[in-house]
């Protein structure tokens, strides 16, 4: 029996070396789960920080273009309107020139426009 003991004792020795050894693999792959987590969470803050400040300068840049394109809108239309109120005034001291100088031939103008555009509203 005195085997039986000593095979028990050296089981016994084994298997509490193996838990041992085990335990101490578990603790480790314990400690790198944790690092790797942490690693992993500041990977996604320097991510999501980095497309938070790309999203806003994206932001501010779209709203540049916007206004320099307003801008540049507003310039062009004044510029039309200033453009028209030119070619109005011409046209009407053109108009009034040809009136002064020829009047019977307005009068004339006026009366064939007018009988042409009777003569189209009827049919």
């Amino acid at each position: 029996m005195s085997t039986t003991s000593a095979e028990a004792g050296m089981k016994d020795w084994t298997d509490k070396a193996t838990r041992e050894r085990l335990e101490k693999d578990v603790a480790a792959v314990k400690s790198d789960i944790a690092a790797l987590t942490d690693q992993i969470t500041d990977a996604l803050n320097t991510f999501a920080n980095s497309t938070s400040k790309q999203a806003r300068r994206g932001y501010r840049q779209a709203r540049e273009n916007v206004d320099t394109a307003m801008d540049d809108m507003s310039e062009r239309g004044s510029a039309m309107m200033d453009a028209a109120q030119e070619a109005y005034g011409s046209i009407e001291e053109t108009l009034e020139d040809a009136i002064t100088q020829r009047p019977l031939v307005t009068v004339g103008l006026a009366l064939g426009i007018g009988f042409l555009i009777g003569a189209a509203w009827r049919r």
